[in-house]
């Protein structure tokens, strides 16, 4: 049983050391910038491994993080289908403290997910915040008020050129997110959202 706690403590605490990087280690036209002046310095080695990094567009822009979306996950779901097959499996002596075993990881699960949703809330009021003020930045207008949320995070993706247009049109034309990013021509990286 201590073995079986240590083992799910060690991947918890594994998932939760995982942390996305912030805008200033990971900021795309900073590197483009670094590469640009490394090229005119002739330190072509150098350049070279930057300017190779894949560039993000619709088919590569969704991120998972392996170590929370597939082994944490995987390690609750373990952890429930264990606990609920000790309590089937259980002597009366034991009965109290398999429940609580079942209790604990239905708990740890929902602490996992409510954690990804309550940062995937916290992003959505950010891009939505975000995408206001560049539209309003842009056009002197704000975003059309029918357009959705998701339309909205959809929408961080076009480039400066192309966002109001396109704005307009998801508006008009109701367009899902979806299309909404397939419609796109000149891409604008967002990195930040996991």
């Amino acid at each position: 049983m201590k073995r079986y706690c240590f083992s799910v403590s060690f991947c918890f605490l594994f998932s939760v050391s995982q942390a996305q990087q912030t805008f200033r280690h990971n900021d795309p036209q900073a590197r483009f910038e670094l590469a640009r002046e490394l090229m005119q310095k002739e330190q072509y080695v150098l350049a070279y491994p930057i300017l190779k990094e894949p560039q993000q567009n619709y088919k590569n822009h969704r991120r998972i993080v392996p170590s929370f979306h597939i082994l944490t996950g995987l390690a609750l779901l373990a952890l429930i289908i264990g606990a609920i097959r000790n309590l089937m499996h259980t002597s009366e002596d034991n009965q109290y403290e398999a429940s609580l075993l079942v209790l604990v990881s239905f708990i740890l699960f929902s602490l996992y997910a409510h954690s990804r949703l309550f940062a995937l809330k916290a992003q959505d009021r950010a891009i939505r915040a975000e995408e206001s003020l560049r539209h309003f930045q842009l056009t002197g207008k704000p975003l059309h008020p029918s357009l959705t949320l998701s339309q909205i995070i959809a929408l961080r993706f076009a480039s400066d050129e192309e966002f109001p247009a396109l704005a307009e049109k998801a508006a008009a034309q109701s367009l899902s997110n979806k299309s909404i990013k397939e419609s796109i021509q000149a891409w604008r990286p967002d990195t930040h959202r996991v």
